[in-house]
């Protein structure tokens, strides 16, 4: 299967925008949105379903074009294809995102940290899976984003006012990069900001200690999270990568952090065998998630693979070196 989008193929990909999805979703009338499906609907005809490898295609040609494809604008704004039943990744961790999003809850005997708060029309998605899986919101302790782009902050206001007890942690430059959206047309309402996260934080509750790596060059305000995921007898470490696409570069000065924090995230003495993707489609999570769900202990789990890890790492790694020799020509 090709490469999906996200590793080494969006070189000049335009940053996707809260105004960008909505004009889409205004685009096009209700009926034409429903014909496009995703792998991560549940009873939906083969026939009709949209696989990562569809997905990443269109955002190639969203690269190319410099304009949004209208089968992707569908895709993305059509809550029908994006509001995914949530499912237990590990025995302490659910997903609660939706399709091209994930949202991570990590359940503790003190409580919940949760990664990333999705995006509207999608918050009340969220707060039902997470009804769902038995989490009450007063069980979060923790909110832990990973930067300030707004599917993956653009619910931190609502959260707020929900979770008033709850800490919302991301790092200096994230803070203030979300904040900055909130002045372009169509932008997101952020919270003041709460806990400041710096590299080698450790937000500890119950038996889980998240470790935080800034890992800057998807935005400079990224952050990616290590936490242990447990398979029955099995405890493995897991990372979810705050961002991994080219799309938002300013420069090669941000170009060659983004390599070094590909680098760093594949030091063997962090140990992980776990990529637990902010974006499903770009690794295929989703058409794993019927594997996922079957998974029985002692079976080998369909996301236990440092070596497809590491792999994805150096095609990362190789495309932004290639973008970074483009740019020294230019």
């Amino acid at each position: 299967m090709p490469q999906p989008f996200y590793p080494d193929m969006n070189m000049t990909m335009p940053f996707i925008t809260r105004r960008s999805l909505l004009a889409f979703a205004a685009a096009f009338p209700a009926a034409s949105m429903f014909p496009i499906r995703s792998y991560g609907n549940t009873g939906v005809p083969s026939s009709q379903l949209l696989s990562s490898e569809e997905v990443s295609k269109l955002f190639i040609r969203f690269a190319e074009e410099r304009r949004m494809p209208p089968e992707l604008g569908r895709w993305l704004g059509n809550k029908s294809i994006q509001e995914i039943s949530p499912y237990k990744v590990f025995d302490n961790v659910w997903c609660v995102g939706i399709c091209w999003v994930s949202a991570y809850a990590i359940r503790t005997k003190d409580g919940v940290i949760l990664i990333d708060t999705l995006h509207e029309p999608f918050v009340d998605k969220l707060l039902s899976n997470l009804r769902e899986v038995g989490i009450d919101l007063s069980e979060i302790k923790y909110v832990l984003m990973t930067h300030g782009h707004f599917d993956h902050v653009g619910g931190a206001w609502r959260l707020r006012e929900l979770l008033p007890h709850a800490r919302f942690g991301m790092s200096a430059r994230g803070w203030a990069e979300a904040k900055g959206h909130e002045k372009e047309r169509n932008g997101f309402r952020m919270p003041p900001a709460d806990l400041i996260l710096k590299d080698g934080d450790k937000i500890a509750l119950g038996e889980t200690i998240v470790t935080v790596l800034e890992t800057p060059g998807h935005t400079w305000g990224t952050c990616s999270y290590l936490y242990d995921v447990r398979d029955g007898d099995e405890m493995h470490r897991a990372v979810t990568i705050g961002g991994q696409g080219l799309n938002a570069m300013d420069d090669l000065k941000q170009l060659e952090a983004y390599i070094g924090s590909m680098r760093r995230l594949g030091d063997p003495a962090l140990g992980i065998d776990v990529d637990l993707t902010a974006h499903p489609f770009s690794t295929g999570q989703t058409e794993k998630i019927p594997a996922i769900r079957a998974h029985r202990h002692g079976e080998p789990h369909p996301l236990v693979d440092r070596n497809a890890y590491l792999e994805r790492l150096e095609r990362l790694i190789a495309g932004a070196e290639r973008y970074r020799r483009q740019g020294a020509r230019a």
